[in-house]
């Protein structure tokens, strides 16, 4: 039988996941925003700021799944900083001594967030607005290099290519722009992570409200400078809200590849009463597809339940599961709810750096299984279920709840999905219009289709 506290807390777990997919974006934004407050400090203010030092460090042993980590090296950090942030005159003096209080534990999703940032992402005011300039990129040898451009905007009608490398925005200088950054780690997330900073700063810096113009300077297949005054428009698809989470718009595509290779893919997992009726649709008129594609590349995560109401309409078994969450106090398992039909086809799922959540649970789940085979790069190994509070000074709090270990027995968090095919997006083929990642998925497909004949 399952209880009332037992329902309570699997809805908790469930909710805290979306957070841990969607809010990976504002912490890693808010480093961008480590200059603001450099006003002197009231001493209320300064009061506040400590009372706020106080509640991370009570939070994080009171919510950890993993009690081990209030050891002497925690305390220590405590007795170090706390008369830091005492000291503090400027607010990000005061959030850097709490910020180095919480990299004490060497996990993602745990993260200060300035008022700044925090308040719009609140209230659902993204930080640069709703215009967007409809380009998607990735970090490829340090360089910012478009991979997709949507048809019909105004980017696409500039003629903007994929393959193009992004050389200034509004005349800053990119590269220069990230050169920071450059710290070392032996973290096997470090590089993943570091790539999502990167391509967030950047796609921030290409969003604003609708209507604006961003002036980008390209460099072409030809290696010649273009530049470029783009129209911001809509984000791409609909936009909803989850809880206290600030406003996201869903969008989600299927097709065919080559008439026989069904192609899904949607930028998280969100919405599900307009994205889980698409996704059934699309496997439901795919039963005789030589193979189907999910490509989870980009997409942060979301809604846990999704993962298990979507592993279903491929595996036909019961009580099998994808993982299990583990928090202080229960553990929780991932089981797939198995559909009436099941597409039995070789499936393929795509993902790279800036899949994250329930992106790794979903993809992780079905490798342990056996049911998909993984393309692309290293995922980015921020798996952990997280929630948001505010703190005295009005900053916000970002704590993980949980941890997440996949069927095969592999904590995702920090190691991530390494995917059974390493293959990566290059400039050239881009420029050549092919995605490298789905050729090689679609080549796979074909084989085992005539390997099964």
């Amino acid at each position: 039988m399952v209880t009332n506290t037992a329902c309570k807390s699997r809805r908790k777990i469930i909710n805290a996941l979306f957070t841990a997919g969607m809010m990976i974006v504002w912490a890693c934004l808010s480093g961008c925003a480590g200059g603001l407050g450099q006003a002197r400090l009231t001493q209320a203010q300064i009061n506040s700021n400590v009372d706020s030092f106080d509640v991370i460090a009570k939070t994080i042993p009171e919510k950890h799944w993993d009690q081990s980590i209030v050891g002497d090296e925690w305390n220590d950090a405590i007795q170090k900083l706390r008369p830091r942030v005492e000291k503090a005159r400027t607010a990000s003096k005061a959030r850097a001594a709490m910020r180095e209080l919480i990299d004490t534990l060497g996990q993602t999703h745990f993260s200060v967030i300035p008022a700044s940032v925090y308040d719009k992402s609140s209230s659902g005011n993204g930080r640069g607005g709703d215009g967007n300039s409809q380009i998607d990129l990735r970090m490829i040898d340090d360089d910012a290099v478009v991979v997709s451009v949507i048809s019909g905007s105004p980017a696409d009608i500039a003629g903007v290519h994929p393959g193009w490398i992004i050389k200034k925005i509004d005349g800053e200088k990119i590269n220069a722009s990230l050169m920071p950054d450059r710290e070392e780690s032996d973290a096997p997330n470090h590089q993943t992570l570091l790539m999502m900073r990167r391509v967030r700063f950047i796609m921030n810096k290409l969003s604003g409200e609708v209507g604006d113009t961003v002036e980008v300077v390209f460099l072409d297949g030809d290696h010649h400078k273009i530049k470029k005054t783009l129209e911001l428009t809509e984000k791409r698809g609909h936009s909803t809200k989850f809880g206290n989470m600030p406003a996201m718009h869903t969008w989600f595509e299927s097709r065919l590849i080559d008439s026989d290779v069904r192609y899904v893919r949607f930028n998280h997992f969100f919405d599900p009463m307009k994205v889980m009726p698409a996704f059934a649709e699309a496997v439901a008129s795919s039963w005789d597809a030589k193979g189907m594609i999910i490509d989870l590349r980009g997409n942060g995560g979301g809604i846990g339940a999704m993962s298990m109401g979507m592993a279903g309409w491929f595996v036909e078994k019961d009580n099998i599961k994808l993982g299990t969450m583990i928090t202080k106090d229960s553990s929780i398992k991932f089981v797939i709810n198995p559909r009436p039909r099941t597409f039995q086809g070789p499936l393929a799922v795509l993902v790279d750096g800036l899949s994250a959540s329930t992106s790794e649970i979903l993809a992780g789940g079905l490798q342990d299984l056996g049911r998909a085979r993984i393309f692309g790069t290293r995922t980015m190994g921020a798996a952990l279920p997280s929630v948001v509070e505010k703190l005295p000074n009005g900053d916000g709090f970002q704590y993980a709840i949980a941890n997440y270990i996949s069927e095969g027995g592999q904590a995702l968090e920090g190691d991530g999905v390494t995917p059974d095919v390493e293959v990566a997006l290059t400039r050239e083929s881009l420029l050549d219009g092919r995605d490298a990642v789905i050729d090689k998925a679609v080549a796979w497909i074909r084989a085992e289709s005539l390997s099964v004949k």
